[in-house]
């Protein structure tokens, strides 16, 4: 495989997010879930406003509002919303495997959305990605469960799949860093707002876990993660993109061992071995013994 920049991203992007399991983890505790993740959007998406402001024009308000709504809905009101909420009701690893249910999610609804056609042995790889990600969070499977986790957990999924598929579906219309900047402005009042009828301020403790947490999501969390995330997907093929995501519960496990002192188990080593083969299945491709007379870039 050839090391390029956007392999770079990807690998950046996986980091990011598999270590964003475990700061979130220790930082909801101390906070409603709504006003935690309201806040890490507001914050995220102010942030990256600030770094971008001198390309405002690119924002076409008028022509470009519902499509930012629209974003928001899916990607942040929900996906955040529901995520954080379900991270109470659910331990970590089973919770990761419901909302990396996606890249499942993603790679089927791309077909008749996206027109991205998966041929029988990418399938077989998606399915195996989700099978290792299972595998890994074994431990997970036996404590309690909770239908309404469950039920949250698959609903981020549903909502995340559909968030990208949307973002993807209009990526040319809109510029993608105002995309990702709008989408948490819009989203995070909204959380903020629901959170400020429902839930009280006063039960934030502002400790080091939670602010840890906040100022994780508001930087690096949020608005790089997603920049990322959008520019790879715009790329390339969103099954693709998908695909790779399986290795985010890998990394927040690892992460686990390495700085929360937990242990490696075999459940571990298989599953990172059925992700390492579900990737290779899904980026398949046959190469076809004509030339269509299509020149090369």
């Amino acid at each position: 495989m050839v090391f390029t920049k956007s392999t770079a991203a990807l690998l950046v992007l996986i980091l990011i997010w598999g270590a964003s399991w475990p700061i979130n983890k220790l930082a909801v505790p101390y906070s409603p879930p709504l006003l935690y993740a309201g806040l890490r959007a507001l914050l995220g998406g102010i942030l990256l406003t600030v770094i971008i402001w001198k390309t405002r024009k690119a924002i076409n308000w008028r022509e470009n509002w519902q499509k930012y709504f629209i974003a928001a809905f899916f990607n942040t009101i929900l996906f955040f919303g529901l995520q954080t909420a379900g991270l109470l009701y659910l331990p970590g690893g089973l919770f990761s495997v419901l909302v990396y249910f996606q890249p499942i999610l993603l790679g089927l609804f791309a077909w008749p959305l996206l027109g991205e056609y998966l041929s029988p042995v990418q399938i077989i790889g998606l399915l195996l990605g989700f099978v290792g990600i299972a595998v890994v969070s074994v431990d997970g499977l036996t404590v309690h469960i909770s239908p309404i986790g469950v039920t949250l957990g698959l609903l981020t999924a549903v909502s995340w799949a559909f968030g990208v598929i949307y973002v993807k579906k209009v990526s040319r219309e809109v510029d993608s860093f105002w995309m990702v900047a709008l989408q948490c402005i819009i989203g995070g009042i909204f959380l903020l707002g629901t959170g400020s009828v429902f839930e009280s301020w006063s039960a934030i403790e502002w400790n080091r876990y939670y602010i840890s947490g906040l100022g994780f999501g508001a930087t690096i969390g949020i608005p790089l993660a997603y920049i990322l995330y959008y520019s790879l997907v715009n790329a390339g093929k969103a099954s693709k993109v998908g695909s790779y995501t399986f290795l985010v519960p890998i990394v927040a496990v690892l992460l686990g061992v390495i700085f929360l002192g937990e242990t490696v188990t075999y459940p571990l080593i298989i599953g990172m071995l059925l992700v390492g083969i579900s990737i290779h299945f899904v980026n398949f491709r046959y190469k076809p013994k004509y030339k269509k007379g299509i020149s090369k870039n």
